[in-house]
């Protein structure tokens, strides 16, 4: 499979269907048993250190330094990409998730959701052109998911390519220009919501899941 840039895909399956590790490959993290990614036209392995520059991942519990500042995690992160003139993009990026006041607090004082929101923070700090999300919206209250959902699509709208892990259907559902679901290690369906559904005939990403993997059957 591929995923242009400007492409979000949302990436479905039960728990243990295997998306996770999926991501994980994708990320540089797990090797893969079999084929061959790319990540911008760099194989992840050979040119691991460029290619991995061109991705960011933000894995479903955020992996963070208890003991460094909010805005210590964001230098560090610029330093690491080399991000030109980080400052302004710093605080943009502080301020559109809200974390603007706790710019000076330790990652361990922070709660579930704003761990939440400075991994996002960093993973959008350097504009990879490959975004991996696993479960983005944990630990986020209603306005924070609605406005993880915007920046998500206004990421893949300034030329990234998005791929997104989440339990949440609905939210996969409006956010994704195409789905994946796995199961037991396999896609069943891909493409967009149009194509699973006639081959389906269900209306509902939840529909067509529900009947790719058997999850409703009794």
């Amino acid at each position: 499979m591929s995923v242009a840039p400007g492409e979000i895909v949302g990436l479905v399956g039960v728990n243990g269907a295997g998306k996770t590790t999926f991501l994980r490959m994708l990320a540089g993290i797990l090797p893969p048993s079999s084929g061959r990614i790319e990540i911008d036209g760099l194989p992840l392995v050979g040119d691991a250190v460029e290619a991995r520059a061109r991705l960011a991942f933000v894995p479903d519990t955020p992996s963070l330094f208890d003991t460094l500042t909010v805005l210590e995690h964001m230098v560090f992160v610029a330093e690491l990409y080399r991000v030109p003139d980080p400052g302004p993009r710093t605080d943009a990026l502080l301020e559109q998730f809200e974390l603007e006041a706790k710019r000076h607090a330790p990652a361990g004082s922070l709660s579930r959701g704003m761990r939440q929101k400075l991994a996002i923070c960093c993973a959008f700090l350097h504009e990879p052109p490959a975004l991996l999300l696993d479960e983005p919206l944990t630990g986020l209250d209603p306005p924070g998911r609605r406005r993880m959902n915007d920046a998500i699509v206004a990421r893949a709208q300034a030329g990234s390519a998005v791929i997104v892990s989440s339990h949440q259907l609905e939210f996969v559902e409006r956010l994704s220009t195409r789905f994946v679901i796995v199961h037991q290690g396999q896609v069943r369906l891909a493409g967009t919501l149009e194509q699973i559904r006639a081959g389906a005939d269900d209306q509902s990403l939840e529909d067509v899941f529900l009947a790719a993997t058997g999850a409703g059957d009794p």
